[in-house]
């Protein structure tokens, strides 16, 4: 898939005579009327529920261009498929960088796939901003400078996570589930992070499985017949939704800690079944637009119009488009304060100098914030429940490196 908005039209003349500064040194994809962006999701394959991530911001600069762009210049929003396949990605993201010639890519979807162009990006020193996965390793601006994350990282989740098993269910035999990759292993770090040696006492079994698995149901058998109380379940929401049935088929009813990125109603819950999904617990940054306490707030009425009139076919009741609606006013932000000086270092240079950044559609009182050292702009959450229609709250608001 390939979503284009603005014009391809790049033509040298115009480029030497209007872009100004934004043309001096190193600011490709720039002219005085366009800034090129460029994004890989999967559109198909077993991550495709996030597709909607991508067509959520390209409504979202497509109202940017409509209002008259950023300082002036239009965003021309290229977004390639990737299958979720990491070799498909490189393929894809070489496209972009050397045939398309972006000024930078943004929310560039999942671990397997970013871990696949995240040397390259960084050799090529391409802006690799607000990256689609929390995986720790976006936070290395020493070794990665050019690569910086957007949401809550993957390894504080299990932090989370592991001093809740801990405070909550002390004697509890706990059971692991996670995707043997980058991304499902990161935040099994955090868990044993957070328990320590009780960790190796109190997990009476793990499971891993493949993102090329057609099927989770052996694993959910295995983790049952353990005997355990506690289930922690590490996954994207196609196999989410797979264990929650087979739990439901066989009758296992253990504590369900299910990490953020899979604990979507419309992705997983509603798929799976809302009545098997009621009890789960995870955690959460955005308002949920099935929340009723959100009905009237003003910047969810602000979403709501956003998707009226820029995404009509996208489904009002899905977190992912709020999402993306989100980290795009992140985008916008970082390019507006970079102002007329578009190159690819004072790009990052504005990324990384964020403070208490109000990005729309996150909970009350959770802001943005990087530095020259901390390339994790978001690291609050909140606990919740899926009580078989909304998720219902829990707790304080958690920031980084807190216990639960």
């Amino acid at each position: 898939m390939r979503i284009i908005l603005g014009t391809m039209s790049v033509a040298a003349a115009a480029f030497l005579a209007g872009a100004g500064i934004a043309a001096a040194g190193n600011a490709p994809g720039v002219t005085d009327k366009e800034i090129k962006i460029g994004n890989t999701n999967p559109y198909s394959g077993p991550a495709s529920v996030y597709s909607t991530i991508g067509k959520s911001i390209a409504a979202c600069f497509n109202e940017v261009n409509a209002e008259g762009g950023i300082n002036g210049r239009k965003i021309n929003w290229i977004s390639y498929d990737d299958g979720y396949s990491p070799p498909k990605t490189k393929e894809q993201i070489r496209k972009l960088v050397e045939r398309d010639k972006v000024a930078l890519t943004f929310q560039t979807l999942g671990t397997p796939t970013n871990s696949a162009i995240h040397k390259y990006m960084n050799k090529k020193k391409v802006p690799h901003l607000f990256v689609a996965t929390g995986a720790t390793k976006w936070g290395q601006p020493d070794k990665f400078p050019w690569t910086m994350g957007f949401q809550p990282n993957y390894q504080t989740i299990g932090e989370i996570f592991g001093n809740y098993v801990l405070q909550n269910h002390p004697n509890g035999k706990v059971a692991v589930m996670y995707q043997n990759d980058d991304y499902g292993k990161d935040y099994v770090i955090g868990v044993k992070k957070a328990m320590g040696d009780k960790y190796a006492k109190m997990v009476v079994k793990e499971e891993s499985y493949e993102v090329t698995d057609p099927t989770v149901a052996s694993q959910i058998v295995s983790l049952a017949n353990s005997g355990a109380d506690v289930f922690i379940n590490i996954s994207i929401p196609k196999f989410a939704a797979q264990a929650i049935k087979k739990m439901d088929d066989i009758g296992w009813k253990p504590t369900h800690l299910l990490n953020d990125v899979a604990a979507s109603i419309k992705s997983t819950y509603e798929p799976a079944g809302k009545e098997k999904s009621k009890g789960i617990i995870s955690l959460m940054y955005l308002k949920d637009p099935n929340d009723p306490e959100w009905k009237d707030d003003e910047e969810m009425n602000q979403w709501r119009a956003f998707m009226t009139k820029y995404y009509p076919d996208g489904d009002r009741a899905n977190m992912f488009n709020v999402y993306g609606w989100a980290v795009c006013s992140l985008m916008i932000h970082t390019l507006e304060k970079a102002g007329d000086d578009l190159s690819r270092e004072n790009i990052m240079k504005s990324a990384s100098s964020i403070k208490d950044f109000r990005v729309r559609g996150l909970l009350p009182g959770i802001k943005a914030n990087t530095s020259a050292t901390d390339f994790y702009p978001v690291e609050q959450m909140q606990m919740n429940k899926y009580d078989g229609e909304k998720l219902i709250r829990f707790g304080p608001i958690i920031g980084a490196g807190a216990g639960s």
